[in-house]
């Protein structure tokens, strides 16, 4: 039961995570991967390229396909509408440490 709710919550902490550094440069899933784990996140490939593809459908995040070495990479970066959902989280995201930090 714990571990349900902690995933849900962490979930959302992943899609701030990809729309924060999909913002800087552009982003690709096994990059990601590696990046959320530094930060403690233990998902698999068949979780985040659903959400990957999620956050594009739902107009977060746009995709370039890129030639990588014979193979075809995606690339994923934010859309104006994922930069103003990201200002908007981290409102929130801050409002909510300041109120729970201590």
């Amino acid at each position: 039961m714990e571990d349900k709710v902690l995933r849900k919550l962490f979930l959302g902490f992943i899609h701030i995570h990809i729309l924060h550094h999909a913002k800087e440069l552009p982003i690709f899933g096994v990059w990601m991967l590696e990046e959320l784990r530094e930060h403690g996140y233990s998902i698999s490939s068949g979780t985040l390229y659903p959400i990957l593809h999620s956050m594009e459908s739902d107009g977060l995040l746009i995709r370039e396909d890129k030639n990588v070495d014979g193979k075809i990479r995606k690339y994923y970066t934010t859309t104006e509408k994922g930069d103003l959902v990201l200002i908007e989280a981290r409102k929130k995201a801050y409002e909510l440490f300041k109120e729970i930090k201590n």
